[in-house]
């Protein structure tokens, strides 16, 4: 099954590695076979790696565009063991806990997908603390 992604003017993603930018009009590219791709709006720099749950994404989406690293496996370990330690909230501990088995059957792009939701998680926490 192909995957279509249309692309937005300048808008610039990661396949298998290789960053590609679009022109200045809108794309569509057809993906024929299975490949490790991030859209820019899902690619996180270093410099944004700022908060725990943060810390948990970038070592995932390494993992993804690396392949299976051990360095990478084990930056994410102990980031997700360090997030686990904090919290209580049953919800979180549940997507930790789906995070963790994505990461384990190397479903790395579902695990990103999973981790977007502690951080959405962490962001509303901060934000009620600073209220």
């Amino acid at each position: 099954m192909a995957l279509k992604l249309s692309l937005k003017p300048n808008e610039k993603l990661i396949l298998n590695g290789a960053v590609i930018a679009n022109a200045d009009r809108r794309a569509t590219l057809i993906v024929h076979n299975k490949a490790s791709i991030l859209r820019e709006k899902d690619i996180m720099k270093e410099e944004d790696v700022n908060s725990p749950a943060k810390r948990i994404y970038f070592p995932i989406m390494l993992m993804y565009m690396d392949g299976f690293q051990s360095k990478y496996y084990d930056e994410f370990a102990l980031r997700m063991t360090e997030f686990m330690s904090v919290i209580s909230t049953p919800e979180a501990i549940a997507d930790c806990v789906k995070v963790s088995k994505d990461v384990m059957d190397k479903n790395f792009y579902k695990a990103l997908v999973n981790c977007r939701k502690l951080i959405k998680f962490e962001a509303e926490r901060m934000g009620q603390l600073e209220s």
